[in-house]
């Protein structure tokens, strides 16, 4: 892209969406320091909310962590890399029962820019889940869409005076 990018700094943009249904890439802009976002997006799921980021209760062994939603449920996530306070990354188990299931993997980059960051996310591994393309690819457009919400919610509540 070349020019001025004539979007609001603070709107979320979609930076790629695969044409095979693989790979959903989100960014925001977010007037917050790199420490900060960490913190929130450190934590496994963090994701996992019901309209505004909540604690969750987590059990964590070894590299594995089942984050317990009051609402949503359980959910597993094998952490992949953790590089303080700039990259992320997490296995989305399909099945919380097995340790080995299929998953997705959920990736995180925190850059700075101007005032705050800019916070990426990276989900990829949709072709490879089991189940009809039909079921493929409603998980992906309901990440797709889950992405723009929670990259929202996550600007609102580190900017907020929340405590992440």
């Amino acid at each position: 892209m070349s020019g001025t990018d004539p979007r609001s700094a603070n709107e979320t943009t979609t930076t790629a969406i695969d044409d095979e249904l693989d790979r959903i890439e989100r960014e925001i802009a977010i007037e917050a320091t790199a420490e900060r976002v960490w913190q929130l997006v450190s934590e496994p799921g963090w994701y996992i909310n019901d309209s505004v980021i909540t604690d969750h209760r987590i059990e964590r062994d070894g590299d594995l962590s089942t984050v317990h939603d009051p609402v949503h449920g359980a959910f597993v996530f094998r952490t992949v890399k953790l590089d303080e306070p700039r990259y992320a990354a997490f296995r989305w188990l399909a099945d919380a029962s097995d340790p080995d299931s299929e998953s997705t993997l959920v990736e995180f980059w925190i850059t700075d820019s101007g005032s705050g960051v800019i916070l990426k996310v990276v989900e990829s591994g949709f072709a490879s889940l089991s189940g009809s393309d039909a079921d493929r690819r409603a998980k992906f457009d309901g990440n797709t869409e889950g992405w723009k919400i929670e990259l929202e919610l996550a600007r609102t509540h580190l900017t907020s005076g929340s405590r992440a």
